[in-house]
């Protein structure tokens, strides 16, 4: 008697623990055949940037050795997606198509295409939620509009029924008599030909085992501190999560439940509000992916309708300096440079670097997160449009326009002996921790005792701070009494 054989089509699930379409497609018959397809331009306009391409391909290979380890293998297509699933279905005679769903405005139109074209063949379809703690629809207001508050969303979500507990991952994948056909990883193209991405490959380790590794040493290491820790840029305070959570390497309802675990377990004096502090960013990203599904525009477009007649400066040259980490504000450099380095950024300078382009610079917000949408290697449209409309003033519980971080003062605060500037700006590592956050305010003689000739060197800053924040503060001032 054959067994029934279902189609697993992984996306942004890439793992085996807590995987729901994978435990539905083993329901479904045990035989089970997974497979990826490269087909970038169904993400519309917003296609994969070269950091997150870079990752992906890593993450591929560490999902396939995953499932080779438990009889299984990836099978890799590209082109168009319905018509491979429609090709695969007819060479295996697969019976049903399973996936997780996506929310991204152009992945949920084309997958809902591809949902009835496969019925009309025959096929079972299932699809479930691997990506989030709540489906974006399920939390509302009492008047069954979207929230665009985060606290009472946050308060809306804890009321819920808690998330049901992760799946563990299965011991053994059912495997067909014969394997379809594969490309190569390597035929996809993701790694970058002039390898730029040297930074990227010494910093992180990609696939779900390494997801999971961070996350243990987190609880076990940090998890206690976070709320102390989670905003200095000289500490290790942050779990760094977010490019597993982004290609879903590792479950965000493992990480409620684990972190839950650790509150109960632990009686540590403390740990409970650090817990609870770092779940409420966990809830966060649930609230970037609720936006985003009710309001599918803003990634383009400001949620507030006023900005849409803001009057942006358009400076191809003071944009070229910040994304070089050439402005002359050390925290500011730091930060765009680690970002071109690693494909990440701490998110209190993902803060202070946005501030600084549509405040001090009034260059659009879109500009920052088409950069940040090419060098991040967690690069994920609902976080990234929630940030930048966050920090711009237009998006849904944004931070006023008026509130413009100091990048001196901010500097002073979250890095206060200069570490982390050191560590990314090197060419100012001699200087006094007095001096590293403003070195235009050095003596002469600390400059040359350091090595340091601004202008040269080191840029002296490409605006003045506080005659930026007057500008800003007046272009604000005279958009609101139109």
């Amino acid at each position: 008697m054959t067994r029934p054989i279902s189609i697993l089509w992984f996306r942004h699930d890439l793992r085996l623990d807590d995987n729901l379409a994978l435990h539905a497609a083993l329901a479904h018959g045990k035989v089970v055949i997974p497979i990826f397809i490269w087909e970038p331009e169904a993400e519309g306009e917003w296609l994969p940037g070269r950091a997150s391409r870079c990752w992906l391909h890593w993450s591929l290979k560490g999902l396939n050795a995953a499932l080779r380890g438990v009889g299984s293998r990836l099978i890799i297509r590209q082109g168009n997606t319905l018509d491979n699933l429609l090709r695969l279905l007819e060479e295996t005679r697969a019976s049903a198509v399973i996936w997780n769903r996506r929310y991204e405005p152009a992945i949920a139109a084309r997958d809902q295409e591809i949902e009835t074209a496969l019925r009309r063949k025959g096929a079972t379809v299932e699809t479930f939620n691997a990506l989030t703690l709540f489906e974006p629809w399920t939390v509302q207001t009492k008047s069954s509009t979207p929230y665009k508050v985060f606290t009472p969303f946050y308060r809306a979500c804890l009321a819920l029924p808690e998330p049901s507990a992760p799946m563990n991952a299965p011991t053994a994948i059912g495997r067909p008599r014969k394997w379809p056909t594969s490309v190569t990883l390597e035929e996809l193209r993701l790694l970058p030909r002039i390898p730029w991405d040297a930074g990227i490959r010494s910093t992180w380790a990609f696939g779900e085992a390494a997801g999971n590794a961070r996350f243990d040493d987190f609880i076990s290491e940090s998890l206690a501190d976070y709320l102390d820790r989670r905003d200095r840029l000289d500490m290790k305070g942050t779990s760094c999560l977010s490019p597993f959570l982004h290609f879903g390497e590792i479950s965000p309802r493992r990480i409620w439940h684990s972190v839950r675990e650790a509150m109960r377990r632990r009686k540590q004096i403390g740990l409970r509000p650090a817990a609870e502090g770092y779940l409420r960013q966990l809830v966060w990203r649930e609230f970037a992916h609720h936006l985003l599904f009710h309001f599918p525009r803003t990634p383009s477009a400001p949620l507030d309708h006023t900005f849409e007649r803001f009057p942006w400066r358009n400076d191809p040259q003071a944009l070229r300096a910040w994304q070089k980490g050439q402005t002359g504000y050390p925290i500011i450099d730091a930060g765009m440079r680690q970002l071109w380095t690693t494909g990440w950024m701490h998110n209190r300078v993902r803060m202070l670097v946005g501030s600084f382009l549509v405040k001090d610079l009034l260059i659009p917000w879109q500009s920052g997160a088409r950069w940040f949408w090419d060098t991040l290697v967690d690069a994920d449209l609902a976080n990234n449009t929630l940030g930048w409309q966050w920090v711009a003033g237009c998006g849904a519980d944004a931070a006023p326009f008026f509130r413009i971080f100091n990048p001196v003062t901010q500097g002073e605060r979250f890095d206060p002996k200069g570490e982390y500037v050191r560590q990314w700006v090197p060419e100012l590592a001699n200087l006094p921790d007095k001096w590293i956050h403003k070195p235009w305010q050095s003596p002469e003689a600390e400059l040359r005792k350091a090595g340091v000739e601004l202008g040269c060197s080191y840029p002296r800053p490409i605006v003045d701070h506080d005659e930026a924040r007057q500008r800003a503060l007046e272009v604000f001032r005279k958009l609101r009494s139109e």
